[in-house]
């Protein structure tokens, strides 16, 4: 039997949004991702009633970021920590000091910029506390990334070692 196809790429992301309205305002007027469709739910796979907008933005390579507004089901929003949870969506290098200026002219909490090495990111807080990554690739980006070059297993073999002797 021959082995399944390897994952290609995502078709979308989703997160939980508390207010579809203020999602798009920033998804689409401040990031310039187009809305591409929302359709209400009304019956889960199962059966229940349910009242749920899924609402879908698109990338530059035709993925999706995707939310769900479901007011009928409870969800802790909060302030993320960029450890706990973050989007990193990639921009061109120039687009990094106009879009932290505009997030600034706007009043969205923004940091940046950081420089990571192998990329340089900004970051700005959405409505619902989400941290999302603007990153532009430096040039070191590929061959740092590159598992045949950076030993990225025997970092993470490494890293389980240190955890069993702590």
């Amino acid at each position: 039997m021959d082995a399944p196809a390897p994952v290609r790429a995502f078709h979308h992301v989703a997160y939980r949004c508390s207010d579809s309205g203020a999602t798009r305002r920033f998804y689409e007027d401040f990031l310039g991702l187009p809305l591409a469709e929302a359709f209400v739910i009304e019956q889960t796979k199962t059966g229940r009633a349910t009242a749920v907008l899924h609402s879908f933005y698109r990338l530059g390579d035709g993925s999706f970021l995707a939310f769900f507004e479901a007011p009928d089901s409870p969800f802790d929003f909060k302030a993320q920590h960029d450890f706990d949870l973050h989007v990193a969506m990639e921009v061109a290098p120039e687009a990094l000091e106009p879009m932290l200026a505009r997030g600034r002219a706007m009043d969205i909490e923004t940091r940046g910029p950081a420089d990571h090495g192998v990329m340089r990111s900004i970051y700005f807080r959405d409505p619902d506390g989400y941290v999302v990554e603007l990153t532009a690739r430096t040039p070191s980006h590929d061959a740092s990334m590159d598992p045949t070059r950076n030993g990225a297993r025997d970092k993470l073999e490494a890293w389980q070692r240190r955890k069993a002797a702590a």
